[in-house]
């Protein structure tokens, strides 16, 4: 067994491996929005560290203070990943490293907190800049619309299947 030390930089890209992050990046994501539908946000924890996670967040990030959270809201991709961004963020997020489980595997993250997920409002991002982001939001108020959002689509989904099973019931019942 080598010694040598694990570049990240050259390690290869192997097409299964990012798959299976992919996949539980997305159950992930899904897991978060079904929590969103049934918890009011401001009442949601994600993690025994919200409160800590929080103070420190807004404390390296005061541009998520600024009036209105827009910063906050609306994620600007770009400026997370300038390399300030990433120097701030890998700063932040090793805080966490043995705090955290999974602090560094990846996660989805809404680009703007007041729409669901879909493709165009997605980003890639860390579980701990997931915690960080989400934490805030959900404290500040700012994902209250992301919880209508999701009561509206489980309320969509609970009377397409009821009507389904009753249209299934009239056909098993002529037969």
């Amino acid at each position: 067994m080598s010694t040598q030390q694990f570049d990240p930089n050259k390690a290869q890209n192997l097409a299964e491996i990012e798959k299976q992050f992919a996949v539980k990046a997305v159950e992930h994501a899904q897991t978060y929005w079904n929590l969103l539908e049934k918890i009011s946000p401001r009442a949601l924890r994600l993690s025994k560290l919200d409160d800590e996670i929080f103070e420190h967040t807004m404390a390296t990030f005061p541009e998520f203070n600024a009036e209105g959270h827009e910063k906050l809201l609306k994620l600007d991709e770009d400026s997370l990943k300038t390399e300030e961004g990433k120097k701030r963020w890998r700063d932040f997020i090793n805080q966490y490293e043995t705090k955290v489980k999974d602090f560094n595997f990846g996660s989805l993250i809404r680009t703007d907190a007041t729409n669901e997920y879909t493709e165009t409002n997605t980003i890639f991002v860390t579980r701990m800049q997931f915690y960080a982001i989400e934490i805030a939001r959900n404290r500040l108020g700012l994902n209250d619309q992301a919880h209508e959002i999701a009561k509206a689509d489980a309320e969509k989904e609970r009377v397409k299947k009821e009507k389904a099973a009753a249209t299934a019931g009239k056909k098993n019942g002529k037969s």
